[in-house]
């Protein structure tokens, strides 16, 4: 759940990428021009609170024991919110109530990037000090 809101948009444009244009497929990250606008809507609507809290609530009532692991999807929209700039994908987290975004620091500042890679990091050395001792 902590990944759906990029594979809903992100990952049905790889999808498509490698369908469609296999000859132009590259790891690269796209210019704005050249994403279609469907990947746009599926990003508003994947990175949205609005849209993930009423999801979960709807699951809630129908499997208690199965929403707890869907609260990563709101985590992922909250952490996008603080780490996207307003020039590529900042995160619409009230849509389709309104449209703000915040101009956040990028994942591309070094920063972020290794901050996210040391939280990682002791992360996985927790787990492992947790389970062997």
């Amino acid at each position: 759940f902590g990944a759906l809101p990029d594979l809903l948009s992100f990952g049905l444009y790889f999808i498509f990428n490698i369908i469609v244009n296999p000859s132009n497929f590259k790891f690269e990250k796209p210019l704005i021009s050249e994403i279609p606008s469907w990947v746009f809507m599926l990003y508003d609507f994947s990175h949205s609170l609005i849209i993930a809290l009423a999801m979960i609530i709807i699951i809630y009532f129908i499997n208690k024991d199965f929403c707890f692991p869907m609260l990563a999807w709101p985590f992922h929209i909250m952490l996008d919110f603080f780490t996207h700039g307003i020039e590529y994908f900042p995160t619409p987290i009230l849509w389709p109530i309104s449209d703000y975004k915040f101009d956040g620091i990028p994942w591309s500042n070094p920063w972020i990037w290794y901050s996210n890679i040391v939280c990682i990091i002791f992360l996985f050395l927790y787990r492992y000090i947790k389970k062997y001792n």
